[in-house]
């Protein structure tokens, strides 16, 4: 339950993965509400993209639960999970470089109905209108025409986000969203991220780390080291722990 009494958009309790003799992830326990940037951060190898992959279904927990609105999805599928509406992008972006902006976007909304089959090698008219509804909630609508594989990296990375949304999601895992971007370039993707996240009421667990990112835009912040959680809180409340400057933020500034 969240502060309010009210039951989050997804719950984490107990997770822990092993591989081999390594504790990758030990006990790992959170919450997320609706509308709601929590930031997972921790040093590199600390447990993070192992945390991310047992979220969305591509790796399985040795114990622990994950609720999706209250419902248990350990053990089912990535595609299962991402209908039940979890969104994820990843470090490196995933878009079909000889396609356009607007069919990549479509090809996301074909999946998310269910009609990739009759897809074909034609896009046609169909969820264009949708696709270019969320290319204008990302700043791409004026490049819908231009195909993926010659764009900048940070135009990929709205793409990415605006095929993220397809399925509209309850939560949105990204995992390093702004990794290869300029500094001016980050802080501007984390920022329409936040709008688009508030203004849908989409929950958002994202790795970074660009602690000017972090630190600007996330509302909560958990910590995690050698696969154990070490703290968490708001930004200014993780700024100042002893135990985080001890083994992450006196590293990296």
């Amino acid at each position: 339950m969240n502060k309010e009494g009210m039951t989050a958009v997804l719950q984490v309790e107990g997770l822990h993965k092993a591989f081999g003799g390594v504790q990758a992830v030990a006990d790992v326990s959170f919450a997320l509400d609706a509308g709601e940037l929590l930031a997972l951060i921790g040093p590199n190898g600390a447990g993070k993209s192992t945390c991310f992959n047992m979220l969305n279904g591509q790796l399985a927990p040795d114990a622990g639960i994950v609720r999706l609105g209250g419902r248990d999805i350990v053990g089912l599928r990535p595609r299962a999970i991402w209908r039940l509406g979890v969104g994820r992008t990843f470090q490196i972006t995933a878009t079909f470089a000889s396609l356009s902006v607007r069919e990549n976007v479509q090809m996301a909304l074909y999946s998310h109905a269910g009609r990739l089959r009759s897809l074909l090698s034609r896009f046609g008219a169909a969820f264009a209108a949708e696709a270019d509804s969320l290319l204008d909630q990302v700043g791409m609508l004026d490049q819908a025409g231009r195909t993926c594989g010659v764009l900048a990296y940070g135009d990929l990375k709205r793409v990415e986000l605006a095929m993220a949304l397809a399925n509209q999601p309850r939560v949105l895992l990204m995992d390093e969203p702004t990794a290869g971007m300029a500094p001016k370039e980050r802080v501007e993707l984390m920022a329409l991220t936040a709008r688009l996240a508030r203004a849908r009421n989409i929950a958002v667990l994202f790795t970074e780390h660009d602690m000017d990112v972090v630190f600007g835009q996330a509302d909560r912040i958990i910590v995690l080291d050698r696969g154990q959680l070490i703290a968490g809180g708001t930004p200014e409340e993780v700024r100042v722990n002893p135990n985080v400057r001890a083994v992450y933020l006196g590293s990296v500034h």
